[in-house]
Order: structure tokens, then C-alpha cells, then sequence
């Protein structure tokens, strides 16, 4: 019996754990639209910080109680078809963001549809737009 044949059965049973565990990992609480309550609010507030980065730009705003949010914008594709980019908005800037906050309600967390900057609007997910 040759040494590979020997350590076959141990590779493709770790092969298997691998990917049982992998596939109970439940991936990151951000994606898709189970974390977030069903009915739309607004936030009002400033911008703090913008950030472009994969897997989905988002934006830190500060409400009128001093309140920080995360706000979740589309992925890079969708916030790009809105329009909005890096340097569209500037921190201090005034923000109205239309979007689905978490479920749990301690969580200052947000997944935007719409943001407002400047009077002008960007759409990330305009079919989800509850009129």
C-alpha cells in the first residue's frame, strides 16, 4: 500500500468535516434581508463616516440624539447604479436614509433602499420602495 493510499480515507473525511462545519457557519448577518424588520423608517442625521469597501459600502450616520448608525448600502454594482460613489457625500453632510432597521432593536443598524444627500436621491434598491 502505497503512503497516499494509506492517508486517502483521513483526507476526504476531513474534507467532509470541513464542509459540515463550513455549512453551519451561517454567513454573515449583513446579507439578504432576514435581519432587518419588514415595514421602512427614516433616519435623519449627519454623515461620519463613508466607507466604499466590499462586501457592502456603508455609511456611519449620527442621528439627532447622537445616535451612531450603520448604514448598509447596496453591494458595490447597486450603490454604483445609484449613482452614489465615494466622494458624492462628505462626512458632516445631511442625510435622509429610507431603509429597514435591524430586528433587534438595540442594534442602531440599518440596511438602506433610498438615501437623500443634497437634495438628491439614490436609489440602491428602488424595488423595494414601499411608495
Amino acid at each position: 500500500m502505497t503512503y497516499s493510499a494509506l492517508f486517502k480515507p483521513f483526507l476526504i473525511a476531513g474534507a467532509l468535516a470541513g464542509a459540515v462545519i463550513l455549512g453551519a457557519v451561517p454567513s454573515s448577518a449583513h446579507h439578504g434581508w432576514a435581519w432587518a424588520v419588514e415595514e421602512q423608517s427614516e433616519l435623519k442625521g449627519t454623515i461620519k463616516e463613508i466607507s466604499m469597501s466590499p462586501p457592502h459600502p456603508t455609511l456611519k450616520v449620527e442621528d439627532d440624539k447622537g445616535v451612531v448608525w450603520q448604514v448598509d448600502l447596496g453591494n458595490p454594482a447597486q450603490t454604483e447604479r445609484s449613482k452614489f460613489k465615494g466622494d458624492t457625500a462628505k462626512t458632516g453632510d445631511a442625510i435622509v436614509v429610507l431603509g429597514n432597521r435591524h430586528k433587534d432593536p438595540a442594534k442602531m443598524h440599518m440596511k438602506a433602499v433610498r438615501i437623500t444627500v443634497g437634495g438628491a436621491d439614490y436609489e440602491m434598491y428602488p424595488e423595494r420602495i414601499k411608495k
